[in-house]
Protein backbone atom coordinates (compact mmCIF):
# COMPACT_ATOMS: atom_id res chain seq x y z
CA UNK A 1 0.00 0.00 0.00
CA UNK A 2 1.29 3.41 -0.86
CA UNK A 3 1.71 5.73 1.76
CA UNK A 4 0.14 8.11 0.15
CA UNK A 5 -2.81 6.81 1.33
CA UNK A 6 -2.08 7.73 4.25
CA UNK A 7 -2.70 11.49 5.18
CA UNK A 8 0.38 12.69 7.38
CA UNK A 9 -0.82 16.08 8.47
CA UNK A 10 0.33 17.69 11.61
CA UNK A 11 -3.38 18.41 13.29
CA UNK A 12 -4.63 14.96 12.29
CA UNK A 13 -2.52 12.71 15.28
CA UNK A 14 -5.57 10.77 16.34
CA UNK A 15 -6.91 9.64 12.86
CA UNK A 16 -3.40 8.70 11.94
CA UNK A 17 -2.94 6.99 14.97
CA UNK A 18 -5.83 4.54 14.53
CA UNK A 19 -5.10 3.68 10.71
CA UNK A 20 -1.59 2.76 11.54
CA UNK A 21 -2.72 0.47 14.59
CA UNK A 22 -5.00 -0.85 12.06
CA UNK A 23 -2.48 -1.69 9.57
CA UNK A 24 -0.43 -3.19 12.20
CA UNK A 25 -3.35 -5.28 13.23
CA UNK A 26 -4.18 -6.82 9.59
CA UNK A 27 -0.05 -7.40 9.13
CA UNK A 28 0.53 -4.96 6.72
CA UNK A 29 3.97 -3.59 6.79
CA UNK A 30 3.98 0.29 7.82
CA UNK A 31 7.30 2.23 7.52
CA UNK A 32 8.93 3.73 10.80
CA UNK A 33 8.79 6.77 9.36
CA UNK A 34 5.27 7.10 8.55
CA UNK A 35 5.07 7.56 12.45
CA UNK A 36 8.16 10.34 12.38
CA UNK A 37 5.82 13.39 12.53
CA UNK A 38 4.32 12.45 15.93
CA UNK A 39 7.66 14.61 16.94
CA UNK A 40 7.19 18.08 17.68
CA UNK A 41 8.33 20.21 14.87
CA UNK A 42 11.17 22.25 16.31
CA UNK A 43 11.53 26.23 15.15
CA UNK A 44 14.44 28.07 16.18
CA UNK A 45 14.37 31.61 16.01
CA UNK A 46 17.57 34.23 16.58
CA UNK A 47 18.02 37.74 16.21
CA UNK A 48 21.46 39.19 15.76
CA UNK A 49 22.63 41.42 19.19
CA UNK A 50 19.17 41.43 20.77
CA UNK A 51 19.85 41.71 24.31
CA UNK A 52 17.83 39.79 26.79
CA UNK A 53 17.19 44.06 28.33
CA UNK A 54 15.55 44.48 25.14
CA UNK A 55 12.35 41.99 25.46
CA UNK A 56 9.97 43.27 27.62
CA UNK A 57 9.31 39.80 29.48
CA UNK A 58 12.98 40.55 30.92
CA UNK A 59 11.06 43.54 32.58
CA UNK A 60 13.69 46.20 32.22
CA UNK A 61 13.91 50.22 32.19
CA UNK A 62 13.10 49.52 28.14
CA UNK A 63 9.69 47.02 29.17
CA UNK A 64 7.15 49.52 29.14
CA UNK A 65 9.02 51.99 26.19
CA UNK A 66 9.19 49.50 23.60
CA UNK A 67 7.24 45.87 24.66
CA UNK A 68 7.81 42.80 22.37
CA UNK A 69 4.01 41.04 22.73
CA UNK A 70 5.04 38.06 20.87
CA UNK A 71 8.26 37.76 21.74
CA UNK A 72 6.39 37.97 25.48
CA UNK A 73 3.85 35.24 24.73
CA UNK A 74 6.47 32.31 24.76
CA UNK A 75 7.39 33.71 28.10
CA UNK A 76 3.68 33.51 29.14
CA UNK A 77 2.94 30.31 27.89
CA UNK A 78 6.19 28.77 28.13
CA UNK A 79 9.88 29.16 30.03
CA UNK A 80 12.04 32.16 30.17
CA UNK A 81 15.51 31.61 31.35
CA UNK A 82 17.23 34.36 33.31
CA UNK A 83 20.87 32.97 33.08
CA UNK A 84 21.28 31.84 29.70
CA UNK A 85 24.67 32.97 28.56
CA UNK A 86 26.67 32.61 25.53
CA UNK A 87 30.67 31.61 25.49
CA UNK A 88 31.51 34.18 23.43
CA UNK A 89 29.88 37.19 22.70
CA UNK A 90 30.26 38.27 18.94
CA UNK A 91 28.07 36.58 16.29
CA UNK A 92 29.87 34.04 14.54
CA UNK A 93 31.80 32.08 17.37
CA UNK A 94 28.21 31.81 18.87
CA UNK A 95 26.71 30.64 16.14
CA UNK A 96 28.85 27.86 15.56
CA UNK A 97 28.46 27.19 19.69
CA UNK A 98 24.35 26.41 19.04
CA UNK A 99 25.45 24.56 15.86
CA UNK A 100 28.42 22.42 16.61
CA UNK A 101 27.43 22.24 20.64
CA UNK A 102 31.24 22.97 20.76
CA UNK A 103 33.35 25.59 22.68
CA UNK A 104 34.67 27.68 20.29
CA UNK A 105 38.53 26.47 21.04
CA UNK A 106 37.40 23.11 19.99
CA UNK A 107 34.52 24.05 16.72
CA UNK A 108 37.47 26.68 15.45
CA UNK A 109 35.17 29.58 15.14
CA UNK A 110 37.34 32.13 17.78
CA UNK A 111 36.11 35.52 15.83
CA UNK A 112 34.56 37.02 12.97
CA UNK A 113 36.43 35.03 10.32
CA UNK A 114 35.06 31.50 12.26
CA UNK A 115 33.24 28.97 9.82
CA UNK A 116 31.60 25.36 10.28
CA UNK A 117 32.72 23.17 7.32
CA UNK A 118 30.31 20.85 5.33
CA UNK A 119 30.05 17.67 6.90
CA UNK A 120 30.69 19.12 10.89
CA UNK A 121 27.45 21.08 10.77
CA UNK A 122 26.44 18.63 13.81
CA UNK A 123 22.83 20.09 14.34
CA UNK A 124 21.65 19.68 10.76
CA UNK A 125 22.77 16.41 10.14
CA UNK A 126 22.13 14.82 13.34
CA UNK A 127 18.56 16.26 12.90
CA UNK A 128 18.09 14.53 9.13
CA UNK A 129 19.41 11.24 10.73
CA UNK A 130 16.44 11.59 12.81
CA UNK A 131 13.74 11.84 10.08
CA UNK A 132 13.83 15.55 10.37
CA UNK A 133 13.13 17.89 7.14
CA UNK A 134 16.02 20.52 7.80
CA UNK A 135 16.15 24.70 6.90
CA UNK A 136 18.63 27.55 7.47
CA UNK A 137 16.80 30.90 6.24
CA UNK A 138 18.22 34.67 7.31
CA UNK A 139 21.91 35.21 8.81
CA UNK A 140 23.80 33.03 8.42
CA UNK A 141 27.25 34.10 9.07
CA UNK A 142 29.78 31.41 9.22
CA UNK A 143 32.01 31.83 5.77
CA UNK A 144 30.83 28.60 3.94
CA UNK A 145 28.19 27.06 2.55
CA UNK A 146 25.22 25.65 5.11
CA UNK A 147 25.42 22.15 2.88
CA UNK A 148 24.28 19.87 5.79
CA UNK A 149 20.90 21.26 5.38
CA UNK A 150 18.25 20.16 3.06
CA UNK A 151 17.10 23.49 2.21
CA UNK A 152 18.62 26.93 2.75
CA UNK A 153 18.52 30.60 1.86
CA UNK A 154 20.71 32.95 3.63
CA UNK A 155 22.20 36.45 3.45
CA UNK A 156 25.93 36.44 2.51
CA UNK A 157 27.95 37.75 5.74
CA UNK A 158 26.03 40.23 7.51
CA UNK A 159 23.62 40.67 4.55
CA UNK A 160 22.07 44.23 3.89
CA UNK A 161 19.00 45.69 5.67
CA UNK A 162 17.05 46.80 2.63
CA UNK A 163 16.75 45.06 -0.62
CA UNK A 164 18.35 42.23 0.59
CA UNK A 165 20.42 39.34 -1.46
CA UNK A 166 20.41 35.92 -0.14
CA UNK A 167 22.20 33.24 -1.55
CA UNK A 168 20.55 29.65 -2.16
CA UNK A 169 21.67 26.40 -3.42
CA UNK A 170 21.87 25.95 -7.28
CA UNK A 171 23.81 24.97 -9.85
CA UNK A 172 27.11 27.41 -9.98
CA UNK A 173 28.99 27.28 -7.03
CA UNK A 174 28.37 28.08 -3.33
CA UNK A 175 27.74 31.94 -3.05
CA UNK A 176 26.50 32.47 -6.89
CA UNK A 177 23.26 31.15 -6.80
CA UNK A 178 21.19 34.18 -5.52
CA UNK A 179 17.74 35.57 -5.31
CA UNK A 180 17.00 39.82 -3.91
CA UNK A 181 14.14 41.24 -3.12
CA UNK A 182 14.80 44.62 -3.68
CA UNK A 183 11.78 46.39 -2.46
CA UNK A 184 11.51 44.32 0.63
CA UNK A 185 13.36 44.82 4.31
CA UNK A 186 15.12 42.09 5.49
CA UNK A 187 13.03 41.57 8.43
CA UNK A 188 10.35 40.95 6.31
CA UNK A 189 11.99 39.21 3.74
CA UNK A 190 13.33 36.59 5.77
CA UNK A 191 9.69 36.17 7.27
CA UNK A 192 8.34 35.62 3.84
CA UNK A 193 11.00 33.00 3.28
CA UNK A 194 9.89 31.25 5.72
CA UNK A 195 6.33 31.18 5.63
CA UNK A 196 6.88 29.81 1.87
CA UNK A 197 8.87 26.92 2.85
CA UNK A 198 7.01 26.40 5.32
CA UNK A 199 3.78 26.12 3.15
CA UNK A 200 5.64 24.20 0.44
CA UNK A 201 7.66 21.87 2.58
CA UNK A 202 7.41 17.74 2.32
CA UNK A 203 5.20 18.03 5.27
CA UNK A 204 5.16 13.94 5.47
CA UNK A 205 8.42 14.48 8.17
CA UNK A 206 8.65 17.38 11.07
CA UNK A 207 10.71 20.04 10.35
CA UNK A 208 13.81 22.15 11.80
CA UNK A 209 13.99 25.46 11.25
CA UNK A 210 16.74 27.72 12.03
CA UNK A 211 14.64 31.26 11.15
CA UNK A 212 17.35 33.85 12.24
CA UNK A 213 17.30 37.70 11.69
CA UNK A 214 19.69 39.88 11.01
CA UNK A 215 18.18 42.79 13.13
CA UNK A 216 18.59 44.68 15.63
CA UNK A 217 22.80 44.25 14.33
CA UNK A 218 24.10 47.48 14.13
CA UNK A 219 23.46 49.91 12.22
CA UNK A 220 19.84 49.52 12.70
CA UNK A 221 17.97 50.37 9.72
CA UNK A 222 14.29 49.95 10.35
CA UNK A 223 11.75 49.26 7.92
CA UNK A 224 10.48 52.68 7.32
CA UNK A 225 6.97 52.28 8.61
CA UNK A 226 9.04 52.46 12.06
CA UNK A 227 10.01 55.82 11.61
CA UNK A 228 7.65 57.21 13.93
CA UNK A 229 7.94 54.66 16.47
CA UNK A 230 9.08 56.21 19.91
CA UNK A 231 10.22 59.14 17.53
CA UNK A 232 8.61 61.67 20.89
CA UNK A 233 10.12 59.51 23.50
CA UNK A 234 12.55 60.32 25.69
CA UNK A 235 14.13 56.46 25.83
CA UNK A 236 14.86 55.82 29.62
CA UNK A 237 19.04 55.60 30.63
CA UNK A 238 20.78 53.78 32.39
CA UNK A 239 22.76 55.28 35.55
CA UNK A 240 26.05 54.03 34.28
CA UNK A 241 25.53 56.32 31.15
CA UNK A 242 26.30 59.06 33.18
CA UNK A 243 28.78 57.70 35.85
CA UNK A 244 30.80 54.63 35.82
CA UNK A 245 31.91 55.17 39.42
CA UNK A 246 35.43 55.36 40.52
CA UNK A 247 34.80 51.42 41.76
CA UNK A 248 34.28 50.09 38.43
CA UNK A 249 36.56 48.14 36.40
CA UNK A 250 39.81 47.53 36.52
CA UNK A 251 43.54 48.77 35.21
CA UNK A 252 42.70 46.24 32.29
CA UNK A 253 39.73 48.68 31.55
CA UNK A 254 40.74 51.67 33.02
CA UNK A 255 44.27 52.37 32.43
CA UNK A 256 46.98 53.02 35.43
CA UNK A 257 45.28 56.03 36.88
CA UNK A 258 42.51 56.39 34.44
CA UNK A 259 44.37 57.02 31.66
CA UNK A 260 43.15 54.52 29.41
CA UNK A 261 39.06 55.28 29.87
CA UNK A 262 39.16 57.38 26.58
CA UNK A 263 40.27 54.60 25.12
CA UNK A 264 38.59 50.99 26.28
CA UNK A 265 35.17 49.80 24.91
CA UNK A 266 33.92 52.29 22.52
CA UNK A 267 31.47 55.10 23.37
CA UNK A 268 27.58 56.01 23.50
CA UNK A 269 29.01 59.76 23.34
CA UNK A 270 32.23 61.15 23.00
CA UNK A 271 33.84 59.47 25.37
CA UNK A 272 36.33 57.29 23.09
CA UNK A 273 37.86 58.94 20.22
CA UNK A 274 38.49 56.47 17.95
CA UNK A 275 34.75 55.24 17.10
CA UNK A 276 31.61 56.37 18.91
CA UNK A 277 27.87 56.55 18.33
CA UNK A 278 28.14 60.19 18.52
CA UNK A 279 30.30 60.53 15.38
CA UNK A 280 29.07 57.58 13.61
CA UNK A 281 24.75 58.09 13.96
CA UNK A 282 24.64 62.06 13.16
CA UNK A 283 25.83 61.01 9.38
CA UNK A 284 23.74 57.84 9.24
CA UNK A 285 20.59 59.17 10.81
CA UNK A 286 20.38 62.99 10.40
CA UNK A 287 16.53 63.12 11.10
CA UNK A 288 17.05 61.77 14.70
CA UNK A 289 19.38 64.68 15.39
CA UNK A 290 18.47 68.52 15.53
CA UNK A 291 18.80 70.06 12.05
CA UNK A 292 22.14 71.08 10.82
CA UNK A 293 23.23 69.19 13.91
CA UNK A 294 26.93 70.11 15.03
CA UNK A 295 27.75 68.50 18.25
CA UNK A 296 30.45 71.77 18.67
CA UNK A 297 27.09 73.53 19.64
CA UNK A 298 25.81 71.01 22.52
CA UNK A 299 27.52 70.54 25.77
CA UNK A 300 28.88 66.52 26.14
CA UNK A 301 25.60 66.07 28.19
CA UNK A 302 23.42 67.15 25.54
CA UNK A 303 24.96 65.34 23.03
CA UNK A 304 26.01 61.59 24.64
CA UNK A 305 21.91 62.03 25.47
CA UNK A 306 21.11 62.91 21.90
CA UNK A 307 23.39 60.02 20.88
CA UNK A 308 21.78 57.50 22.91
CA UNK A 309 18.27 58.27 22.01
CA UNK A 310 19.58 57.80 18.43
CA UNK A 311 20.94 54.20 19.43
CA UNK A 312 18.33 53.34 21.24
CA UNK A 313 14.98 54.07 18.77
CA UNK A 314 16.94 52.66 15.59
CA UNK A 315 17.48 49.54 17.93
CA UNK A 316 13.85 48.84 19.35
CA UNK A 317 12.61 50.06 15.95
CA UNK A 318 14.57 47.03 14.51
CA UNK A 319 13.41 44.66 17.47
CA UNK A 320 9.69 46.43 16.55
CA UNK A 321 10.01 44.77 12.93
CA UNK A 322 11.26 41.26 14.81
CA UNK A 323 8.26 41.11 17.34
CA UNK A 324 5.26 42.21 14.25
CA UNK A 325 6.68 39.51 11.91
CA UNK A 326 6.80 36.66 14.39
CA UNK A 327 3.16 37.42 15.14
CA UNK A 328 2.68 36.89 11.03
CA UNK A 329 4.51 33.41 11.80
CA UNK A 330 2.92 32.57 15.12
CA UNK A 331 -0.23 32.92 13.17
CA UNK A 332 0.47 30.66 10.18
CA UNK A 333 1.15 28.06 12.63
CA UNK A 334 -2.09 28.80 14.34
CA UNK A 335 -4.19 28.60 11.64
CA UNK A 336 -2.41 25.59 10.42
CA UNK A 337 -2.92 23.43 13.33
CA UNK A 338 1.07 23.28 14.08
CA UNK A 339 1.76 25.81 16.84
CA UNK A 340 1.00 23.05 19.87
CA UNK A 341 2.97 20.84 18.49
CA UNK A 342 6.23 23.40 17.18
CA UNK A 343 8.68 24.01 20.02
CA UNK A 344 9.23 27.38 19.52
CA UNK A 345 12.61 29.00 20.92
CA UNK A 346 13.35 32.17 20.89
CA UNK A 347 17.01 33.95 21.54
CA UNK A 348 19.59 35.99 20.06
CA UNK A 349 23.22 35.27 19.07
CA UNK A 350 24.31 37.66 22.44
CA UNK A 351 23.60 40.01 24.57
CA UNK A 352 24.28 43.74 23.44
CA UNK A 353 25.10 46.73 25.79
CA UNK A 354 22.64 49.51 25.62
CA UNK A 355 24.43 52.09 26.79
CA UNK A 356 25.08 50.51 30.23
CA UNK A 357 28.93 51.90 31.42
CA UNK A 358 28.85 54.22 28.27
CA UNK A 359 29.31 51.28 26.05
CA UNK A 360 27.76 50.15 22.53
CA UNK A 361 28.26 46.72 20.97
CA UNK A 362 28.79 43.55 22.26
CA UNK A 363 31.89 41.52 23.43
CA UNK A 364 32.57 42.36 27.18
CA UNK A 365 31.53 39.26 30.20
CA UNK A 366 29.12 42.27 31.86
CA UNK A 367 25.81 41.30 31.73
CA UNK A 368 24.44 43.11 29.51
CA UNK A 369 26.44 41.36 26.73
CA UNK A 370 27.66 37.73 28.25
CA UNK A 371 23.31 37.11 28.81
CA UNK A 372 20.78 35.80 26.21
CA UNK A 373 17.43 35.67 25.92
CA UNK A 374 15.64 32.46 25.56
CA UNK A 375 12.14 31.35 25.80
CA UNK A 376 10.59 28.09 24.74
CA UNK A 377 7.08 27.57 24.28
CA UNK A 378 5.84 24.20 24.01
CA UNK A 379 2.73 23.25 25.73
CA UNK A 380 2.91 19.47 25.65
CA UNK A 381 5.66 19.35 27.78
CA UNK A 382 6.80 22.28 28.80
CA UNK A 383 4.64 24.11 32.11
CA UNK A 384 3.59 27.84 31.36
CA UNK A 385 4.96 30.73 32.82
CA UNK A 386 8.29 29.01 34.36
CA UNK A 387 10.83 31.54 35.15
CA UNK A 388 13.96 29.34 35.61
CA UNK A 389 17.22 30.48 36.79
CA UNK A 390 19.42 27.49 36.04
CA UNK A 391 23.09 28.34 34.50
CA UNK A 392 22.61 27.33 30.74
CA UNK A 393 25.28 28.23 27.87
CA UNK A 394 25.01 28.62 23.82
CA UNK A 395 26.04 24.85 23.97
CA UNK A 396 23.56 23.30 25.23
CA UNK A 397 21.03 25.06 22.94
CA UNK A 398 21.94 22.17 20.55
CA UNK A 399 21.58 18.89 22.68
CA UNK A 400 18.30 20.00 24.01
CA UNK A 401 17.07 20.33 20.29
CA UNK A 402 18.13 17.06 19.49
CA UNK A 403 16.67 15.04 22.87
CA UNK A 404 13.55 16.70 22.03
CA UNK A 405 13.70 15.46 18.41
CA UNK A 406 14.48 11.82 19.94
CA UNK A 407 17.73 12.56 17.84
CA UNK A 408 21.28 11.21 19.00
CA UNK A 409 23.32 13.48 20.55
CA UNK A 410 27.12 12.78 19.16
CA UNK A 411 30.24 12.26 21.96
CA UNK A 412 31.38 14.90 19.79
CA UNK A 413 28.99 17.60 21.66
CA UNK A 414 30.24 19.38 24.55
CA UNK A 415 27.20 20.95 26.29
CA UNK A 416 24.25 19.22 27.51
CA UNK A 417 20.28 18.99 27.22
CA UNK A 418 18.01 20.90 29.45
CA UNK A 419 14.88 19.32 27.83
CA UNK A 420 14.21 17.93 31.83
CA UNK A 421 15.02 21.20 33.48
CA UNK A 422 12.09 22.70 31.10
CA UNK A 423 9.84 19.60 31.60
CA UNK A 424 10.22 19.91 35.49
CA UNK A 425 11.41 22.99 36.59
CA UNK A 426 13.95 21.03 38.18
CA UNK A 427 17.86 20.84 38.10
CA UNK A 428 19.50 17.55 37.83
CA UNK A 429 21.93 17.45 41.01
CA UNK A 430 24.91 17.14 38.74
CA UNK A 431 23.59 20.12 36.66
CA UNK A 432 26.44 23.16 35.88
CA UNK A 433 26.65 25.50 38.43
CA UNK A 434 28.78 28.04 36.40
CA UNK A 435 29.16 29.25 32.48
CA UNK A 436 32.72 30.13 31.23
CA UNK A 437 33.15 33.03 29.04
CA UNK A 438 36.43 33.73 26.53
CA UNK A 439 36.65 36.72 24.01
CA UNK A 440 39.30 36.14 22.35
CA UNK A 441 39.28 38.83 18.78
CA UNK A 442 41.50 41.34 21.50
CA UNK A 443 40.75 44.87 20.60
CA UNK A 444 38.86 44.22 17.59
CA UNK A 445 36.49 47.16 16.14
CA UNK A 446 35.16 48.07 19.78
CA UNK A 447 38.18 48.01 21.82
CA UNK A 448 37.66 45.14 23.68
CA UNK A 449 40.27 43.47 25.67
CA UNK A 450 41.12 39.62 25.58
CA UNK A 451 39.46 37.62 28.99
CA UNK A 452 38.02 35.29 29.98
CA UNK A 453 35.80 34.61 33.37
CA UNK A 454 33.16 32.27 35.15
CA UNK A 455 29.81 33.36 35.97
CA UNK A 456 28.05 31.33 38.89
CA UNK A 457 24.71 32.52 40.22
CA UNK A 458 26.09 34.30 42.58
CA UNK A 459 29.52 35.86 41.40
CA UNK A 460 31.49 37.22 38.06
CA UNK A 461 35.32 36.40 37.81
CA UNK A 462 36.46 38.08 34.92
CA UNK A 463 40.07 37.87 33.94
CA UNK A 464 41.43 40.44 31.43
CA UNK A 465 44.93 39.39 30.22
CA UNK A 466 45.15 41.78 27.14
CA UNK A 467 46.77 40.51 24.61
CA UNK A 468 46.35 39.15 20.92
CA UNK A 469 46.33 35.42 19.42
CA UNK A 470 50.62 36.05 19.20
CA UNK A 471 50.87 37.30 22.26
CA UNK A 472 50.98 41.19 21.46
CA UNK A 473 49.38 44.61 21.00
CA UNK A 474 49.05 44.17 24.97
CA UNK A 475 46.99 46.10 27.00
CA UNK A 476 47.45 46.13 31.40
CA UNK A 477 46.06 42.71 32.13
CA UNK A 478 43.28 43.00 35.37
CA UNK A 479 40.93 40.73 37.35
CA UNK A 480 37.52 41.76 38.53
CA UNK A 481 34.75 40.28 40.70
CA UNK A 482 31.24 41.32 40.92
CA UNK A 483 28.52 40.36 43.91
CA UNK A 484 25.68 39.81 41.83
CA UNK A 485 23.42 39.61 44.35
CA UNK A 486 24.16 42.76 45.94
CA UNK A 487 25.42 44.73 42.89
CA UNK A 488 23.59 42.84 39.75
CA UNK A 489 24.43 46.18 37.88
CA UNK A 490 28.30 45.10 37.94
CA UNK A 491 29.29 48.85 39.52
CA UNK A 492 31.70 47.86 42.03
CA UNK A 493 35.01 45.47 41.74
CA UNK A 494 35.52 44.03 44.93
CA UNK A 495 38.77 42.02 43.63
CA UNK A 496 40.57 44.00 45.75
CA UNK A 497 38.63 43.68 49.00
CA UNK A 498 41.04 41.52 51.38
CA UNK A 499 37.66 39.95 52.98
CA UNK A 500 37.36 38.52 49.33
CA UNK A 501 40.67 36.83 49.31
CA UNK A 502 39.47 33.37 49.95
CA UNK A 503 36.80 33.95 47.72
CA UNK A 504 38.79 35.35 44.82
CA UNK A 505 41.33 32.12 45.31
CA UNK A 506 37.96 29.48 44.88
CA UNK A 507 36.79 31.35 42.04
CA UNK A 508 40.75 31.62 40.25
CA UNK A 509 40.77 27.61 41.13
CA UNK A 510 36.94 27.01 39.50
CA UNK A 511 37.98 28.81 36.63
CA UNK A 512 41.26 27.02 36.44
CA UNK A 513 39.10 23.86 36.22
CA UNK A 514 36.32 24.51 33.97
CA UNK A 515 38.98 25.86 31.16
CA UNK A 516 40.89 22.17 31.87
CA UNK A 517 37.34 20.38 31.62
CA UNK A 518 36.02 22.34 28.33
CA UNK A 519 39.57 21.84 27.00
CA UNK A 520 40.67 25.66 26.74
CA UNK A 521 44.54 24.56 27.70
CA UNK A 522 46.49 27.15 26.01
CA UNK A 523 47.73 24.90 23.11
CA UNK A 524 45.65 27.04 20.50
CA UNK A 525 47.38 29.81 20.88
CA UNK A 526 50.52 29.70 22.97
CA UNK A 527 52.17 32.77 23.02
CA UNK A 528 48.91 33.89 24.15
CA UNK A 529 48.64 31.23 26.76
CA UNK A 530 52.01 32.64 28.27
CA UNK A 531 50.85 36.17 28.73
CA UNK A 532 47.89 34.36 30.26
CA UNK A 533 49.60 32.54 32.80
CA UNK A 534 52.48 35.12 33.50
CA UNK A 535 49.43 37.43 35.22
CA UNK A 536 47.47 34.93 36.50
CA UNK A 537 48.56 35.00 40.09
CA UNK A 538 48.82 39.36 39.74
CA UNK A 539 51.32 39.49 42.20
CA UNK A 540 52.69 43.43 43.17
CA UNK A 541 55.19 42.56 40.25
CA UNK A 542 52.52 41.45 37.67
CA UNK A 543 50.79 44.68 39.11
CA UNK A 544 54.15 47.03 38.20
CA UNK A 545 54.30 45.56 34.97
CA UNK A 546 50.58 45.87 34.10
CA UNK A 547 51.35 49.66 34.80
CA UNK A 548 54.13 50.34 32.40
CA UNK A 549 51.80 48.09 30.18
CA UNK A 550 49.11 50.93 30.29
CA UNK A 551 51.17 53.63 29.53
CA UNK A 552 52.92 52.07 26.81
CA UNK A 553 50.00 51.29 25.43
CA UNK A 554 48.45 54.58 25.82
CA UNK A 555 51.46 56.47 24.15
CA UNK A 556 50.45 53.71 21.20
CA UNK A 557 47.29 55.18 20.81
CA UNK A 558 48.30 58.24 20.94
CA UNK A 559 50.65 57.69 18.20
CA UNK A 560 47.88 55.75 16.48
CA UNK A 561 45.25 58.41 16.61
CA UNK A 562 47.98 61.13 15.74
CA UNK A 563 48.78 59.21 12.07
CA UNK A 564 45.22 58.61 11.77
CA UNK A 565 45.48 55.02 12.01
CA UNK A 566 41.91 53.91 13.30
CA UNK A 567 41.34 50.30 12.16
CA UNK A 568 44.19 48.69 12.97
CA UNK A 569 44.23 44.71 12.53
CA UNK A 570 44.95 44.33 16.31
CA UNK A 571 44.28 40.81 17.09
CA UNK A 572 47.00 39.09 15.83
CA UNK A 573 50.90 39.82 15.15
CA UNK A 574 53.47 41.38 17.58
CA UNK A 575 54.52 44.50 15.78
CA UNK A 576 55.06 47.67 17.91
CA UNK A 577 53.20 49.86 15.56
Amino acid sequence: MSNALIPLKANMYPIKTALVAWFLLIGLHVPVDAMADERPNILYIMSDDHAAHAVSAYGSRLAKVAPTPNIDRLAREGALFTNAFCTNSICSPSRACVLTGQYNHINGSFDLSGKVEPGKQMLAIQMKKAGYQTAMIGKWHLKVEPADFDHYCVLPGQGKYHGPTFRVRGEKPWGQNTISFPNKHSTDAITDLTLDWLKSRDDSKPFFLMHHYKAPHDYFDNAPRYESYLADIDIPEPASLWDQGENFGSMATRGAGDELLKHIGTSVGGRNPRRSYLGDLPKLYPNEFPKDFDPANFSEEENKRLAYNAYLKKFLRCVKGIDDNLGRLFKHLEVTGQLDNTIIIYTGDQGFMLGEHDYQDKRWMYEESQRMPFLVRYPKSVPAGQKIDSIIENVDYGPTMLEFADADIPNSVQGRSFKSILETGAEPDDWKQEAYYRYWMHMAHHDNPGHMGIRTKTHKLIYYYGCNYDGGYQTPPGWELYDLVNDPKEMNNIVDDPQNAELVQTLKDRLAKLRDNVGDDGSHYPECEKVVQEFWDYDDTDRAKAEQISHDYYQRRQRELEKGKRNIKTWQGNAND
